[in-house]
């Protein structure tokens, strides 16, 4: 058996999510379905670096299958496209050793978040980027985004769905840059809980409105407590942009 890595991105708009749901058209779907085809009826499943909730996008999603087929990286790649729908596409295909794991591998993630602060609503992008036309302090953001770096406890920042007992993650990078009428929030960790991203989003756009101070963040953390952070961005506005591994 040969482990294929592949990267992809995809428009989470018309997907209820990533991770494979009775009677629901999601991601892992139509990637199994598509190397089905490929393998003349024979099931192949595939693993990925994680989920990713309903409308919520990718620029480089990692999955990684297993093929008895001896296929080059480029034709694998043709191979694919060629039965995905439009919008879901492969940028990159490689063989792996068999050790490798999609998921259980990755050593950081990365996310960003665009939102719109036009005063005009933009049809063409409403599935794309959160328009949030109100006014904004992005150096109260930015001195707000500075208490989220290092290793906390994100209790207060995930959803009470979350199932994990262990919600210690480490923040690496939480970066707001600006450009025309639009904000992006990048933020890079080794790990991510369940709304994590736009929790923390949602409150940095509070603390934005004057609604929290920048010095509330490191109380909102140790209290533990979902009720204290802001709201919950949506889903729209956020992509999984980037996923690392060690190069060994």
């Amino acid at each position: 058996m040969n482990r294929m890595k592949c990267i992809i991105s995809y428009d989470g708009s018309r997907f209820e999510g990533y991770q494979i749901q009775k009677e629901k058209r999601t991601v892992q779907l139509e990637l199994q379905k598509a190397l089905t085809r490929i393998h003349k009826g024979t099931e192949i499943k595939v693993s990925a670096s994680g989920r990713t909730d309903a409308g919520v996008h990718a620029m480089g999603q990692v999955i990684h299958f297993d093929s008895p087929l001896s296929i080059p990286d480029e034709a694998w790649q043709k191979a694919m496209n060629a039965h995905l729908p439009k919008d879901i596409w492969v940028r990159h295909v490689e063989a792996v050793p068999e050790c490798f794991h999609a998921r259980f591998d990755v050593v950081k993630k990365e996310y960003r978040y665009k939102v719109s602060l036009s005063k005009d609503f933009d049809v063409f992008h409403r599935d794309q980027v959160f328009h949030y036309p109100y006014p904004i302090n992005s150096e109260g953001m930015r001195e707000a985004a500075r208490h989220f770096l290092g290793e906390h406890d994100f209790t207060s920042f995930c959803s009470a769905k979350t199932e994990v007992e262990d919600k210690v993650r480490t923040i690496y990078e939480l970066e707001i840059s600006e450009g025309g009428e639009e904000l992006v929030f990048r933020i890079v960790g080794n790990g991510f809980l369940y709304n994590m991203v736009r929790i923390i989003v949602g409150t940095l756009l509070e603390v934005g409105q004057g609604k929290k101070q920048p010095k509330e963040i490191l109380a909102i953390l140790q209290s533990r407590d979902r009720k204290a952070a802001g709201k919950t961005a949506p889903a729209h506005g956020l992509y999984l942009w980037d996923v690392v591994y060690d190069d060994n």
